[in-house]
């Protein structure tokens, strides 16, 4: 079972864009720090800052080899962020269904 607190790091770990930026670069494969934090816009310690909160939030895992530190992205707590964030699902299907019945109905609507 998933704990609140994991749950509040995950959504405080993807709130930032850079951070989704680099889970996206993860996706397609290991990354050292270096490689990691090369397209963006700030300094190496200001990018480690940001894979220090996604290792908190069990997104990142990362290791030493020899001098460079790779990074690896840990997919399930993201699992868990899609399970939570489709329990909504349902309701903004019925939203958006109730939506559709209206418009349909709408003075000089024809259809």
């Amino acid at each position: 079972m998933v704990q609140q607190a994991d749950m509040d790091a995950v959504f405080h770990a993807l709130a930032h864009d850079v951070r989704r930026q680099m889970l996206g670069r993860l996706a397609q494969g290991d990354l050292s720090m270096g490689e990691l934090a090369e397209p963006l816009p700030m300094s190496l310690p200001a990018a480690a800052k940001h894979v220090r909160v996604l290792e908190h939030a069990g997104l990142v895992h990362r290791s030493v080899q020899g001098r460079r530190h790779m990074c690896r992205l840990e997919p399930l707590p993201l699992a868990w962020a899609h399970t939570w964030l489709g329990l909504y699902e349902r309701y903004w299907k019925e939203q958006h269904d109730a939506l559709e019945r209206l418009l349909r109905t709408w003075p000089g609507q024809q259809g």
